[in-house]
Parts: C-alpha cells; sequence; structure tokens
C-alpha cells in the first residue's frame, strides 16, 4: 500500500525543489526522489503523476518563492530603481548564502532539457517570461514616479536586466572569490542607477 499518511504536499515540494535545483533533471534518479521525499514510488505517482509532473511543479514553486521574496524586497524601497538596483548589489552575495546552486534553476532547466521535454522547457521559458513581464511592471512604475525617461523601452529594460541577472549567477559558479562576483553586482546596479532621471540631474 503506498504510503500517504506522513506525506505533506508542500513539504514533498520543497524538498523536489532543492534535489532538483542542485542535480537537475536528468541526474535525478527515482531513488534519489524516493529518498529525499521519504516516499514510495507508488505514492510519488499518486500524488505528481510523473517524474518530470512533479519537477515542473518544483519548478512553478521555484518561480513563485523567487518572486514573492523580489515583491517583498522592493515593497521595503519607495523608488522602483533603487529596489531594483539593490536586489541587484544583494546578488552579489549569493555565495554566502546556503543554496543547491547560484545559478537560477529555470536557467539551469532550460539549458539542461531537451525537446523530448517539451513540456517542462516550455514551463521553464513561461516562468521566465512572467519574471521578465515583472521587471516591466517595475520599469513602467519607475517612469510612471518621474525617475526614469519615459523614452526608454521598459521591455527591452526588463529583458536586458533579466539576462543580466542569468549571467551574473551563472558567473557566481565560476572559482572566484566572493568578492569578485560583489563586484560584477555592484557594477550592474550602476549601470542601472545611471538610467535614473534624478541620478543624471544630480551629475549635471
Amino acid at each position: 500500500m503506498a504510503r500517504t499518511s506522513n506525506h505533506n504536499r508542500q513539504d514533498s515540494l520543497e524538498k523536489a525543489l532543492q534535489l532538483f535545483w542542485r542535480k537537475g533533471f536528468h541526474a535525478t534518479s527515482l531513488k534519489d526522489i524516493e529518498k529525499a521525499l521519504d516516499m514510495r514510488p507508488g505514492s510519488i505517482y499518486a500524488a505528481f503523476g510523473s517524474k518530470e509532473g512533479l519537477f515542473q511543479e518544483a519548478l512553478e514553486r521555484y518561480a513563485q518563492q523567487s518572486l514573492q521574496e523580489l515583491k517583498h524586497h522592493l515593497a521595503s524601497f519607495d523608488s522602483p530603481l533603487s529596489g531594483l538596483t539593490a536586489f541587484i548589489r544583494g546578488l552579489g552575495g549569493l555565495r554566502d548564502q546556503d543554496l543547491p546552486s547560484c545559478a537560477c534553476m529555470l536557467v539551469k532547466s532550460l539549458l539542461e532539457l531537451s525537446y523530448q521535454e517539451q513540456g517542462s522547457r516550455q514551463k521553464a521559458d513561461n516562468l521566465l517570461a512572467s519574471m521578465e513581464a515583472f521587471f516591466t511592471t517595475c520599469f513602467i512604475a519607475a517612469q510612471e514616479a518621474g525617475e526614469l525617461d519615459t523614452t526608454l523601452d521598459p521591455v527591452r529594460l526588463s529583458r536586458r536586466l533579466q539576462a543580466e541577472i542569468m549571467g551574473l549567477r551563472a558567473f557566481a559558479e565560476r572559482d572566484v572569490e566572493n568578492e569578485v562576483v560583489q563586484a560584477v553586482a555592484d557594477d550592474m546596479a550602476l549601470s542601472l542607477e545611471a538610467l535614473s532621471n534624478t541620478q543624471l540631474k544630480t551629475q549635471r
């Protein structure tokens, strides 16, 4: 009989998230999942349908958590642009955090998955698109607040920002000193600050 009495779905998803984020989809075996979730195969399939079904739910959870953390961070700033620049600077400390990987789980998955896992590839891509859309709303808010030139394209800015974050997080996986990662993050933040109308007026 499948063991489900001690099964907490959210707890299982969090454990699966940590496992997939660290090892990737292909390198994670069913035995790995059984051990991490403390569930038998029948219970896993009953709860999530398949390994790929569990993986996609883990991707969704990761994206939701990441977005909530970003929103919580930005809520403490009056200025959308200041919030984003502080967020970028904070990413310089990725190596100091206890994470399965410094790289974004969505990006890792997009790079790893083949077209045989088209459903999961599309899931990761859609979630990244949602994050891009959120960045766009932040830049639009900055324009409405008068801190960003309205002639700038907020969609283009959000795509550049996302690409830079992807690159920074991948760079943090390299065998370099933590101070090097922080310096790159600081430079990225300065570049973002330079877009501010307030900053431009101060420099004149």
